[in-house]
């Protein structure tokens, strides 16, 4: 018996056109941080869309601790946290005036009353000492912290967080890991991103989605062992760099002081390795652009196939 708390069984979704955004995707999905990676246009925000109960998928089903939530979408609404990629501030409130006015607007309250609740959420996320700044002048990871706040008033069962840390700079980055990993005690958090490197850091578990697809199910580490040994690095200057990306699975290619590229590449035991290339330790980085751009007969069985995982309290 399955018992995840967030199942999904068959989700199709097609757009008119027709436009396939989602074809068949199973999940079990534990408590606890969860990664959705995948490049812009894989079918994240439609995935995530259909599991905040914002849209209908065409066919599948979504439950939530037992209750079928495509037929009951305000279940799903009632124990939703959700901080979106772009979150609309007003520059001119305050953190605390903003906050409380989104607390309104959620219909959320403490037994303190709403004032005393937003001061509690800003001090969770760090943010009592700015809490009577106007918002305008927020950095990038205030104003994110300040959308989480938001996001988890009312205590959700469900928090989805769509590609949080993209234009933040390091340290901010470092901060709102932390923030992220406190908030997934207890509850299902979806992280959806294109950065590899929040989810590595995050998340024990993901799922990498290309074109409406689930093409790996697994775990930064195990996704990086399905690839160690088949990772090279090497040096290439950019006038040949074209010639070598026809003739080899080129993962990346970084360029090195305006003059040559650092170039890792993806080679199967049969194939011939260029020269001047050695061995390279495989990062989850690594596994994911080969699954973006090697044709599934050439990825690795164990990356492609799902890996299985126990849900605690499962048969």
């Amino acid at each position: 018996m399955n018992t995840a708390p967030l199942s999904i069984r068959g989700l199709v979704k097609i757009h008119p056109g027709p436009v396939c955004a989602l074809r068949g995707v199973d999940l079990d999905i534990p408590e606890g941080m969860f990664g959705l990676l995948g490049p812009n246009g894989a079918g994240k925000s439609t995935f995530m869309n259909i599991v905040a109960g914002l849209i209908e998928p065409t066919a599948g089903q979504v439950h939530l601790d037992g209750v079928d939530v495509v037929a009951h979408p305000r279940y799903m609404r009632e124990r939703l946290g959700y901080l979106p990629q772009d979150f609309g501030f007003y520059p001119d409130l305050t953190g605390r005036g903003m906050l409380e006015f989104l607390l309104k607007m959620k219909g959320v309250t403490g037994p303190k009353g709403r004032r005393a609740l937003a001061d509690e959420l800003l001090e969770r996320v760090n943010l009592t000492s700015a809490a009577t700044r106007k918002v305008g002048g927020y950095s990038g990871g205030m104003r994110q912290r300040l959308g989480l706040a938001q996001a988890i008033a009312g205590n959700p069962r469900v928090l989805i967080v769509d590609e949080p840390t993209a234009g933040l700079d390091p340290e901010e980055r470092q901060r709102f890991y932390r923030l992220l990993a406190e908030m997934s005690a207890g509850r299902i958090v979806l992280l959806s991103t294109h950065i590899v490197d929040d989810v590595s850091t995050l998340c024990p578990r993901l799922v990498v989605i290309h074109t409406g697809e689930v093409v790996a199910d697994t775990t930064p580490s195990a996704a990086r062992n399905a690839v160690d040994g088949m990772i090279y690095e090497g040096f290439v200057a950019d006038a040949q760099l074209p010639e070598f990306g026809a003739n080899h699975r080129v993962t990346s290619a970084v360029l090195v002081e305006g003059r040559t590229n650092r170039v890792r590449i993806f080679v199967a035991t049969d194939a011939p390795l260029p020269s001047g290339f050695e061995r390279s330790r495989a990062t989850l980085e690594d596994a994911y652009l080969v699954l973006m751009r090697c044709p599934r007969h050439e990825v690795p069985a164990a990356l492609s196939h799902a890996v299985p995982v126990t849900v605690e309290g499962g048969a």
